[in-house]
């Protein structure tokens, strides 16, 4: 029997698990030791759809829409949606379902390059199977699976594939018919639904993709059992010795994406089917090729290749360029912090982006700049001018923080870092036009904002009181360093755009920035804030005006303040605090202390079986992508010496670690 797939791209794509050993691999990821009660999945995703992997054969654990929210589960706000599980696959060998004790050496491995996952696993003495799922890089709302069937005996083989809503989503139904044209046939599944409240319509389809070199395609079987799972099926006979291949495409969306999901889901799963698998493999893998043109390489120490590799691979799989959609600390791996988006996609996940792929980078400045208007009527409804940005946001841009959290009202940094992401990417693109459009809005109402928050006491004590700053442990406090620094660089960004532009800037706002101030303590070291009392701090506060902010460039005063805070820092403390540690460390000279404290910033982190990182040490909420937004950014500005500046990205002083034999930043952004 021929395979369906040919080729040397297939043939690469199809090599067994076993046949390789990815523990030596920079690009694979494989699972170690899967248990399923202890399993945290790994996602394979494009920006727009996530698939969490599952320990359960051939399933994925949740399928995560990007931009899409509803109230569900989680109180009185906002959580991303789960959409239908339309690319489960369940198989039955000589009509028993397999399952349980019938599947041995089931092995797990994440290919990165090629952002691939590859499940392989024997069934008793009878078959060995190897399922590949991917969420299409080049179709933003399509996934292909590809199982491969090899019989060690003659056998019937019945692959079943699986659509199903999730609990929440409501009025769902089921839909399924034939296409028929001259020269194909197919199947054609769908299921929609309502999100809970009503708000969003979601639709999910998907087909077989069959080989003509089999011969006739199966007779493929439908059966609708209940109101929120149905499936379609064919059998097939294998021979001893035979492989059988085919191909499962899937395609998910919601009304946020197009006015007519329902029929938008189908169209696109019918061109996917009429693409066919090696077409939709090479666009895919060309894509993912494109995106590691912005690579980290690293050689003498595999493990912080991978890392690395990882931590990039996530942020590649959590946003996509060309959209108005931005980052959720968790990304697309699931429900954490409810998929909102914070400062954690400004201040850690942005600047790793923008260095080595500023077109996704801009994706996430323009989901900011989309709802500028709701930022503006937050500011007004606090008493403020300009624009306050919301300290959680999904949809529409308005306040999204749990009303328990005192985050949502207070911690105002969240704005003067979304300035701050702005001028950046004027920095680094140069692009004036951009700047006039998009950038210049966002900064005047960000600086507005600013000379009206400030209290004006006197010169000097332009006091900004009663906020969280980035350590929020301490809150309501006055004068935070962190919020006060961000607030004096963003009113100076905005008065140089408009220099740039020939606009108007409001001299007041120079004069606010001279008088907002930074405390100190008697030594010089920076005061967290007005009533600072020694205590232990969560994460970094002071330190972040070293690094990333360089509003310090003595090189005593960041001495200071580190060696000062690095003693208070809580080990308990979320991935990213101490990779700022380590990044000044770094930029001081001292890579050996950067490398150390660098990897125990993450490694701890790591849970099973894939290692993706929690938020803490002893945490269950991965995959943790501000975590890898902190420890790249210790890799390209620390170790590699990379600034953003009014040139553009510029090449400092490398302090790589000593054991890295060979270290080049590959594809960062020049003008």
């Amino acid at each position: 029997m021929k395979k369906l797939i040919c080729g040397c791209l297939a043939l690469l794509l199809c090599l067994s698990v076993e046949a390789q050993n990815y523990d030596e691999s920079p690009w694979h990821i494989p699972a170690k030791n899967i248990d399923p009660n202890n399993y945290y999945g790994i996602t394979v995703g494009n920006g727009m759809v996530g698939i969490v992997s599952s320990p359960q054969a051939m399933h994925v654990q949740d399928v995560v829409l990007n931009g899409v929210y509803d109230n569900y589960q989680r109180g009185r706000v906002s959580n991303i949606l789960k959409t239908f599980n339309h690319i489960n696959l369940d198989l039955d060998i000589d009509s028993r379902r397999v399952g349980g004790e019938m599947i041995r050496n089931y092995r797990q491995v994440l290919d990165m390059k090629q952002a691939i996952l590859t499940t392989t696993f024997d069934i008793e003495d009878l078959a060995s199977v190897e399922h590949q799922v991917m969420s299409l890089r080049h179709l933003p709302f399509t996934a292909m699976v590809i199982m491969k069937i090899t019989a060690k005996k003659d056998l019937r083989a019945t692959p079943i594939a699986t659509m199903e809503a999730p609990d929440h989503l409501r009025d769902v139904k089921q839909l399924y018919a034939q296409i028929d044209r001259p020269h194909v046939s197919f199947p054609l599944m769908t299921s929609h639904g309502k999100s809970p409240s009503g708000s969003s319509e979601v639709a999910a389809s998907s087909t077989f993709i069959f080989s003509e070199e089999h011969g006739h395609a199966p007779k493929v079987i439908h059966e609708d059992w209940d109101f929120n799972k149905h499936w379609a099926k064919f059998n097939v006979d294998i021979k001893a010795g035979q492989t059988y291949e085919f191909a499962l495409v899937g395609s998910t969306l919601a009304s946020e994406h197009f006015a007519d999901p329902l029929n938008e889901a189908e169209r696109l799963t019918i061109y996917a089917r009429l693409e066919g698998i090696e077409r939709l493999l090479d666009r895919h893998t060309k894509a993912w090729d494109k995106l590691w043109e912005g690579d980290v390489v690293i050689e003498g120490d595999l493990q912080s290749q991978k890392d690395v590799r990882s931590a990039l691979y996530h942020l590649y799989s959590f946003a996509r360029e060309g959209t108005a959609y931005s980052l959720s600390p968790m990304g697309l791996s699931g429900l954490g912090y409810n998929g909102h988006v914070f400062w954690d996609t400004e201040l850690w996940m942005y600047p790793p982006l923008l260095m080595l792929q500023p077109e996704i980078a801009r994706s996430l400045l323009e989901y900011r700049f989309e709802r500028l208007e709701a930022a503006k009527q937050n500011a007004f409804a606090h008493g403020y001018k300009g624009a306050q940005f919301p300290w959680e946001s999904a949809d529409d841009g308005s306040e999204d923080t749990p009303v328990w959290a005192l985050t949502g009202p207070f911690e105002h940094h969240i704005t003067g870092c979304v300035g701050w992401a702005f001028w950046k990417y004027y920095q680094v693109t140069g692009d004036k036009e951009w700047l006039r459009d998009r950038g210049w809005p966002v900064l005047r109402e960000v600086a507005k904002f600013w000379a009206s928050r400030v209290e004006r006491n006197g010169p000097g004590q332009y006091d900004i009181k009663n906020v969280i700053g980035a350590n929020e442990w301490e809150e309501n406090i006055d004068n935070n360093a962190f919020t006060n620094a961000i607030a004096k660089m963003t009113l100076g960004y905005a008065t140089e755009a408009a220099q740039l532009l020939g606009e108007s800037a409001d001299p007041d706002w120079a004069h606010v920035v001279e008088n907002i101030p930074i405390l100190k303590y008697a030594d010089g070291t920076t005061k967290e804030n007005a009533t600072y009392a020694d205590v232990m701090i969560k994460q970094a506060d002071v330190n972040l005006l070293s690094y990333p902010l360089q509003f310090y460039t003595d090189k005593s005063q960041i001495r200071k303040d580190l060696e000062f805070y690095e003693t208070r820092m809580s080990p308990n403390g979320p991935a990213m605090g101490f990779c700022v540690l380590a990044s000044i460390y770094a930029r001081l000279g001292d890579s050996k202390k950067a490398y150390e404290v660098w990897t125990n910033s993450f490694r701890p982190n790591a849970v099973p079986p894939f290692g993706v990182l929690s938020e803490t040490r002893g945490g269950t909420n991965p995959y943790f992508a501000t975590g890898a937004g902190g420890m790249l950014q210790t890799v390209l500005g620390g170790f590699a010496g990379l600034d953003i500046t009014n040139e553009g990205i510029v090449q400092g002083t490398v302090n790589k670690p000593k054991n890295w034999k060979k270290f080049e930043v590959k594809g960062y952004h020049k003008r």
